[in-house]
């Protein structure tokens, strides 16, 4: 019996997916003896990539495309900035947002170094706080920038504008678009340019977050609401504390819920960087998906969203891991299907072995078997494979559970999940190709977060499933 136990077991594990069997991280040589702690990532033309450093230097790597990775070289191109957390190349210039100011630089002189710094809006307030980051996005349809703003020490606004998301114009205007914000890790677009930022566990936001800054939205920390008054703009909502955010939004409609919760120790702790897999394919099979970074846990995780009736929710993956550092930007290059990523562990502790990284992902062109896509029906989920499904086990309801829950909406740090719900799966049926099954389920719950464990389906091919777990932010059951 003891010699069969390990053959089981010596079997399963060979049975096992790996992250390398599907995708290939690899570390990009950094400039010798620099500290590196990646801020922001900027793809440039022929191939170049510039990224900023949390100390404030600016730098342009080449060779990071190729296959031999020894042959990367560096240059310096700036330095002295304020902590840049948003980078583009635009028309020759180089985008900044930086905790004071949106800036652009170029070289005009060709000498490979920057001479020319120009700002192009300031208007917000900056008192010195380690905290005050300042994230900034790429040009929205409109060549707007868009910059969530941190509280001050993550908890006061001490400075104007702490807590808001605003847009800065072309030609530098600051419009002040969302109220409601504490402690953003990043901010990016989706397919169709709606803007997304991630917001950390804290005073009012009991579980890390993935945001949709609809324009006039409050967010849901009342810390910053004070600099309405600023602009003459309408009062933000005085959410009540102790309550829940389905509760407040019914009250507040301009209190848009978060699109996607990413339960704290669950999915990360830490989320940051956002990018949007526009590519068709050159990454796998996550046509519109988000890639969302993450700090403290080194890894990236994957989202899919959908609009029921007009707000956003979806599903949270686990998806790569095993950086080397704490991820704080993600770029992706959608034409050569690379996820370029930035990390640090200052400030707060993280997964690898060191304080500093730039990394790069490549598919290797086989996919694993997930989930690709959950989606919400009146009286259940829809499941999406990427590939066909054992049926025998896929239509056993018994190969899935489902927990739900929600959270404390509280001037208190985090909460504790609340309002716990056990939904049964009634039924499971799977669809004439086998690449989908429909789950019906008795007891969905409005405003909980759903967690799917489908640990018991397998594929055609007898492939468990690389990530059994899916996370979905149920804002809204469609009719």
């Amino acid at each position: 019996m003891r010699f069969f136990t390990a053959f089981f077991l010596t079997v399963t594990l060979c049975q096992a997916a790996n992250q390398s069997d599907f995708y290939l991280r690899q570390e990009i040589p950094l400039p010798p003896g620099e500290v590196m702690e990646i801020g922001s990532i900027a793809l440039m033309p022929e191939q170049k990539i510039a990224v900023t450093t949390r100390r404030g230097d600016l730098w342009i790597c080449t060779g990071a495309y190729g296959e031999d990775l020894t042959k990367v070289t560096w240059k310096k191109f700036a330095q002295g900035l304020h902590e840049p957390l948003g980078m583009f190349w635009k028309a020759g210039w180089l985008y900044l947002t930086q905790r004071p100011e949106v800036t652009r630089l170029k070289d005009s002189t060709g000498s490979g170094v920057a001479d020319t710094f120009e700002t192009i809006c300031s208007d917000w307030g900056i008192k010195g706080d380690y905290h005050e980051y300042a994230f900034g996005s790429e040009p929205d349809k409109n060549g707007d920038i868009w910059v969530v703003l941190c509280l001050t020490g993550s908890v006061a606004a001490e400075s104007d504008w702490r807590g808001w998301c605003v847009r800065i114009t072309p030609e530098g205007k600051m419009i002040p678009t969302c109220s409601g914000i504490r402690s953003p890790g990043g901010i990016g677009l989706n397919a169709e340019g709606d803007v997304f930022y991630v917001d950390n566990q804290g005073f009012w936001n009991g579980s890390s977050s993935l945001k949709w800054l609809k324009p006039g939205s409050f967010q849901g920390n009342l810390t910053g609401n004070k600099f309405h008054k600023l602009a003459n703009l309408p009062a933000p909502p005085e959410v009540a504390d102790g309550s829940r955010t389905l509760t407040e939004r019914i009250k507040f409609p301009e209190f848009i819920p978060p699109a996607v919760i990413f339960p704290h120790g669950k999915v990360g702790q830490s989320p940051t960087g956002i990018a949007c897999d526009t590519s068709g394919g050159k990454f796998g099979p996550w046509k519109n998906q988000l890639y969302v970074g993450e700090q403290t846990h080194s890894q990236i995780q994957r989202v899919c969203l959908e609009k029921v009736n007009d707000l956003y929710q979806g599903a949270v993956f686990h998806f790569l891991e095993d950086f080397e550092a704490g991820i704080i930007p993600l770029r992706y290059d959608g034409q050569a299907g690379i996820i370029f990523a930035g990390g640090s562990n200052r400030g707060w502790a993280s997964r690898g072995s060191k304080p500093f990284t730039f990394e790069r992902v490549k598919w290797t062109g086989k996919t694993p078997f997930e989930i690709e896509t959950m989606t919400a029906n009146s009286d259940g989920f829809t499941l999406n494979f990427t590939e066909p499904v054992d049926a025998a086990s896929a239509e056993n309801p018994k190969s899935y559970s489902m927990k739900a829950w929600t959270y404390i909406l509280q001037s208190e740090y985090g909460s504790p999940e609340v309002d716990n719900a056990t939904p049964s799966i009634i039924s499971a049926t799977v669809s004439a190709d086998k690449k989908s099954v429909r789950l019906k389920i008795d007891g969905l719950v409005r405003g909980h977060v759903h967690h799917l464990d489908s640990k018991g389906v397998k594929s055609s091919s007898g492939s468990t499933l690389w990530h059994p777990d899916a996370y979905y932010t149920l804002n809204e059951i469609p009719k």
